[in-house]
């Protein structure tokens, strides 16, 4: 295939007259090739013919706006995105998915294909990334926020005549008339897994607003990370011919039961999810980007006389519990989740009330982290009593230091990301993993340091790319702080890409077999 003068394609193929057939500015050569017109209409149709390797016209008809200089793989991205009305982009956390989508979509705008964009992702991410990095890309586009407390300025945002709109996933269920009256012509899911369940609202609500001339991209670096049939409720959005038109039918194709409440992947799942997240392009890091490496780094620091104390005692009371009974995963998760806060310093009462444990041993090696750094640190810590006591301990002792949770408020934390990334302080970020674990650029840090293991891999793995990604110069190190069997155990499952929550019971009735000290 050949590209002429940017305006025709040359194509040698067996059949010409199945190409002449169904495009009509095309004619075959005295050669026997076939000449084609290089519109986007053109290529799309020369796609659905099976026609390998057809470039998207963006590639040599457009001008790449922003701050930025596209890499080839975003380039190849766009191109992709053009000529799939439907689509997924898989590509890995840190690659620049994001600005790949906004080109993509500012040249469908730029040749009267669409004309406006919805854009939903998590709350935390609609100004910090979306709305930024539409200034960066595109910022001759206007963009609205559909959020507010008020349902009015949402549908307000809604009615506006800007051309990109972003809401949250929640917040689409408020105004999702209003968004069916707009008629959007294209929906950008960013971090798509939150709509893999299609039994839940918030899949029902998307799906509702979704019209079949609709265009859908959805992205997520982690495409189905916790089960095969976590691919179902993507599949039913962008290629609903791929799967059954019910769930319990798709689950047995991937899943093999092994108990009345254990199912286990089938050999041949693997197989089974890719072909039904079709048409996907995903690229990795290491294939695109020159990065630099990442170190993780293990600090083992012994639980103080006190923590030993009550986390064996709480360890054989589970013991004592579990003694004939079968173990269910909710309670195997409550319990792990008391042996981790006790380790990693206050535990939540049933009464709901903190009680606090000596845990100087891991703040000690906390701030011999820091202090080794020789760029700004990010700390992810589970829960909220340890946030408030590592701040408190940090700022104590003279850190200068922010807190990101999810009682911050969302102009909050933008404010704080872009300070962190732009000025000297705060040189440590506190983070709750579920707040700041998709879409935002800490590229400022090069040290990421984990108070206490997470129970998602994908959260692992998504808050580990906030400081691994485009426009990192620095080698990064990942600290893992671990003082106790149960978080010894986790890391590695983390570490290994394992999903936690499959194995919760496996996890929890080995962590009942341990009859040595937390130490060993």
């Amino acid at each position: 295939m050949q590209i002429i003068d940017n305006r025709a394609l040359l194509l040698k193929v067996r059949h010409p007259e199945r190409i002449t057939e169904v495009i009509p500015k095309s004619k075959v050569l005295d050669s026997g090739e076939v000449l084609v017109k290089w519109g986007l209409e053109e290529a799309q149709v020369l796609k659905n013919l099976r026609i390998k390797n057809v470039p998207s016209p963006i590639v040599a008809q457009y001008n790449w706006p922003g701050l930025h200089r596209p890499f080839d793989h975003q380039r190849e991205t766009a191109s992709f995105l053009t000529l799939h009305r439907r689509a997924f982009c898989f590509n890995e956390q840190g690659t620049g998915k994001t600005g790949s989508v906004i080109w993509a979509a500012d040249y469908l705008m730029n040749i009267g294909v669409i004309e406006r964009v919805l854009v939903l992702c998590p709350l935390s991410i609609m100004q910090s990334a979306w709305q930024d990095d539409l200034f960066r890309f595109a910022m001759h586009r206007t963009v609205a926020l559909a959020h507010s407390h008020s349902r009015d300025k949402r549908v307000k945002a809604v009615n506006s005549s800007a051309e990109f709109v972003i809401c949250n996933f929640d917040g689409l269920d408020i105004i999702q008339q209003a968004v069916r009256d707009a008629q959007f012509d294209l929906i950008v899911v960013d971090e798509a897994n939150a709509y893999k369940t299609v039994s839940t609202k918030r899949w029902k609500v998307l799906n509702s607003v979704i019209q079949p001339s609709t265009w859908v991209w959805m992205m997520t670096g982690t495409p189905a990370s916790q089960s095969p049939t976590d691919a179902y409720g993507l599949a039913r959005i962008v290629n609903p011919s791929g799967v059954p038109k019910f769930f319990g039918s798709f689950r047995d194709m991937v899943m093999q039961k092994i108990t009345q409440f254990k199912y286990v992947p089938r050999p041949q799942s693997e197989t089974i999810v890719h072909t039904a997240l079709q048409p996907a392009i995903r690229f990795t890091k290491e294939e695109c980007l020159d990065l630099p490496d990442v170190t993780y780094v293990t600090r083992d620091i012994p639980l103080t006389s006190q923590q030993m104390k009550y986390y064996e005692a709480l360890r054989k009371h589970m013991v004592t519990v579990a003694a004939g009974e079968e173990i269910t995963t909710v309670n195997a998760a409550a319990n792990l989740n008391k042996l981790l806060q006790l380790s990693c310093g206050a535990v939540y009462s049933d009464s709901g009330e903190v009680v606090a444990f000596d845990s100087s041993n891991r703040m000690a090696a906390l701030k011999e982290v820091i202090d080794e750094a020789s760029h700004k640190v990010i700390i992810f810590a589970p829960y909220k009593h340890s946030i408030q006591i590592i701040s408190e301990e940090l700022k104590k002792s003279g850190y200068s230091c922010e807190v990101i949770s999810g009682d911050v408020s969302v102009n909050k934390r933008t404010e704080i990301f872009a300070r962190f990334q732009t000025e000297p302080d705060p040189k440590v970020l506190v983070i709750q993993p579920q707040a700041a674990s998709h879409g935002v650029t800490l590229t400022a840090a090069n040290v990421v340091v984990y108070w206490s293991p997470v129970m998602s891999v994908e959260t692992y793995l998504q808050a580990n790319a906030r400081t691994h990604r485009a426009g990192q110069r620095n080698p990064c190190t990942v600290v893992h702080l671990r003082g106790s069997p149960v978080e010894k155990r986790m890391y590695a499952m983390l570490e290994a890409k394992i999903d936690i929550h499959s194995r919760m019971i496996d996890l929890y009735k080995n962590l009942l077999e341990v009859i040595d000290s937390p130490q060993e």
